[in-house]
């Protein structure tokens, strides 16, 4: 499995949250590793937390798109809880490593689901979802799966973490961690890749690649970057467009021109057609 190999080589490999096809021409020039991130998904496609209102459908044709934009990037996509049951869980593993996906996240939420760094989630009985993940594990061919628990006491975390490794996920993703101490406990229990989840303003610490290195994580994932240095830049250039009376800025006073974007998108055809 080419991913696997990349992460062991590496030793932590970063992934950046994107959120469309544009955002992901940005984030590709800086990094290798794209995630689709379910926050970013739902606030771009629908205008609405994430609380499970994407469907398999829309997150596949996103990944379609993705995939020709960036050809050569590993991407890792969110799928929730599978969006259904197991046997819905497999068919949307298989449909999208057919559509590019490299990597898919699996989570142990019930619905209605929330963002892992919110309060008040319910979580699927453990055997439940163990029988979940050995049905997308079975179904994939070369899909790397990261087992994903949004458990909040310590004992359920490394008790859910350990059978995950038991049935066979390529790595572990405990969400909403904010005590870097329970990551080491967590390595101790598992031996697969350990991944790590940072979102501004969350529940997790802020902490370098250096220092997830140095407690045992692997995949380092950027949920939201994209998305909310987006919103900031917009809210920003609205409000002097309304102090400056209309007055768009120009590209000799730092704006991003028509010039500089048409020459991001026309890289971007260029590389579709000689795909």
């Amino acid at each position: 499995m080419a991913l696997r190999r990349e992460i062991e080589d590496r030793g932590i490999m970063p992934f950046v949250g994107v959120y469309d096809a544009f955002s992901a021409s940005l984030v590709a020039r800086h990094f290798d590793a794209l995630f689709l991130s379910g926050f970013g998904f739902a606030a771009s496609q629908y205008g609405l937390p994430d609380v499970g209102f994407a469907t398999w459908s829309d997150i596949a044709s996103s990944v379609q798109r993705l995939r020709m934009i960036a050809p050569d990037h590993y991407l890792l996509v969110d799928i929730d809880d599978g969006y259904g049951d197991d046997t819905i869980a497999a068919h949307v593993a298989t449909s999208l490593e057919a559509a590019g996906a490299s990597a898919v996240v699996l989570e142990d939420q019930k619905r209605p689901r929330k963002c892992g760094h919110l309060d008040g989630k319910e979580l699927l009985d453990l055997d439940e979802y163990t029988y979940k993940l050995k049905r997308v594990l079975s179904a994939r061919t070369e899909l790397f799966v990261i087992a994903r628990s949004d458990a909040s006491e310590p004992k359920d975390i490394l008790r859910r973490a350990e059978r995950f490794q038991q049935t066979g996920a390529d790595a572990v993703l405990v969400d909403g961690i904010s005590d870097v101490g329970l990551l080491r406990e967590l390595r101790e229990t598992v031996s697969v890749p350990l991944a790590f989840n940072q979102i501004a303003g969350g529940k997790s610490p802020k902490m370098s690649l250096s220092q997830l290195r140095e407690a045992g994580i692997n995949i380092a994932i950027y949920s939201t970057p994209a998305l909310f240095a987006a919103q900031e830049a917009i809210l920003s250039e609205m409000q002097r467009l309304q102090e400056q009376d209309g007055v768009l800025r120009q590209p000799d006073e730092g704006a991003v021109g028509v010039a500089a974007c048409n020459a991001l998108l026309e890289a971007n055809l260029a590389g579709l057609l000689k795909n």
